[in-house]
């Protein structure tokens, strides 16, 4: 009688333990997905500043660039997929499928701004002028802070993977509602972006 007692305190106590480290387990996992979502948000933030950076951009360039209506056309479309890249990535911060999108029209769209820049510079009175030369500084700013909030959702995206990869989590993670990892939001065309021409006015 006394050794099953000890045998029911026992479980109890084993199966407390487990429910313990369970909550444990799934709070943290909600913490870092709740950073890694916050994080997106701020590249949300950057990423639509530069999306209405860039009509005004081609508004004042177009009064120069009168020949040059297919460049300009062009930015203007991969902003318009850019921003339904955004969307799309908004409403599912880390779904592998929605970063993928969101980078192709990003990168899309970084090529046909540096496109834009090289013909510009057969434009010097373009160059010269005061709008311009603001909207290029502010977009070269924004592009910094893209950068960098980009850097800091990879950096939550990847401690948040590493969490629920890492054993025991990874056995509970799937019972919890975690079972895929997020991905991370890269570029496909690094090369490509880091080639393109710099906003220098």
């Amino acid at each position: 009688m006394g050794g099953a007692l000890i045998a029911l305190i026992v479980l109890g106590v084993v199966g407390f333990a487990l429910i313990a480290y369970a909550i444990g387990v799934y709070n943290k996992l909600v913490t870092l997905k709740n950073r890694f979502q916050n994080a997106f948000s701020q590249i949300e933030v950057q990423l639509k500043r530069r999306h209405d950076l860039i009509p005004n951009l081609v508004e004042t360039a177009k009064g120069y660039m009168a020949h040059e209506s297919e460049t300009l056309e062009a930015v203007i479309a991969a902003r318009n997929q850019a921003v339904s890249g955004l969307d799309a990535a908004s409403s599912k911060p880390g779904d592998p499928q929605a970063m993928q999108q969101l980078a192709g029209a990003e990168g899309q769209l970084g090529g046909s701004l540096g496109r834009l820049f090289a013909v510009m510079e057969a434009y010097p009175d373009l160059k010269a002028n005061q709008n311009m030369m603001q909207l290029s500084e502010e977009l070269t700013s924004t592009e910094n802070k893209v950068a960098f909030s980009r850097q800091a959702y990879n950096d939550s995206v990847t401690a948040y993977n590493t969490f629920r990869q890492t054993f025991p989590p990874v056995i509970i993670a799937s019972i919890l509602g975690h079972s895929a990892d997020a991905a991370l939001l890269e570029y496909a065309d690094r090369e490509e972006m880091q080639e393109a021409p710099k906003v220098s006015f």
